[in-house]
């Protein structure tokens, strides 16, 4: 059941995502395929991932950025998400004052970016579950970040000092975690799409995870339309 706009709700799944603006998103994608065909990628993950984890959570927002774009966010997510501004500042900055409003929301709060379309359902709840006993849930990714972000109860001090979009994320927020003396859970790693070789496993993960989810059949037939268009087998 969806809790109200106006309930606290158990748990609370939030995606952080831009909007797909060429030349704003998936940078260095398009450098291979070019921003046009790189913005629509974007905006392919980011309905992909609306459309998968339409059901987690008791509420789900979509923290979008720049405010401007609310409209065509609203075309995507129609009324199965709330939509929220991101705030101004780092990534950092931005993170923590979304956690600060949805702690007010709900009591567990989990985050996900839009570089992960095909990051399996299970892993959101798989959170939340952790979060009964932990403090902090972190799901690591392959290039040293984190593709998930989960918290209860508190804000740990993990938002500033760190290197964001580097492959020192990962290691500089388990040592604040580390010397704050706060307990984490650590889900299976995952993969970020953000290179050339990014896309090409993403493409190769897509055929066996289609076969029982719909939208990632459709992104396979998309994303193989798109690379068709750049010139890209």
């Amino acid at each position: 059941m969806t809790a109200s706009p106006h309930e606290r709700a158990q748990t609370l799944l939030g995606v952080f995502a831009k909007h797909w603006e060429p030349g704003k998103v998936k940078t260095r994608l398009a450098q291979s395929i070019g921003e046009s065909h790189a913005a629509t990628l974007h905006a392919l993950f980011v309905g992909t991932l609306i459309e998968r984890f339409s059901q987690a959570g008791q509420r789900r927002m979509v923290a979008f950025w720049p405010p401007e774009a609310q409209g065509c966010f609203a075309g995507v997510v129609r009324d199965r998400w709330e939509l929220v501004a991101q705030t101004s500042g780092d990534l950092g900055q931005r993170m923590q004052a979304f956690f600060v409003a949805a702690l007010a929301r709900a009591e567990r709060i989990v985050v996900i970016g839009s570089d992960s379309p095909d990051l399996p359902v299970d892993m959101v709840q798989q959170a939340f579950d952790a979060l009964a006993n932990h403090d902090v849930v972190l799901g690591p990714a392959a290039d040293g970040g984190y593709y998930l972000l989960g918290i209860t109860r508190r804000i740990p001090p993990i938002f500033k000092g760190i290197a964001w979009s580097s492959c020192d994320v990962w290691s500089q927020t388990t040592a604040r975690l580390k010397a704050a003396g706060i307990a984490w859970h650590s889900l299976p790693a995952w993969y970020d799409v953000d290179e050339p070789a990014d896309l090409a496993a993403l493409r190769q993960r897509l055929p066996a995870a289609a076969a029982s989810d719909p939208p990632l059949a459709r992104l396979a037939g998309d994303i193989a339309s798109l690379l068709h268009k750049a010139g890209k087998k």
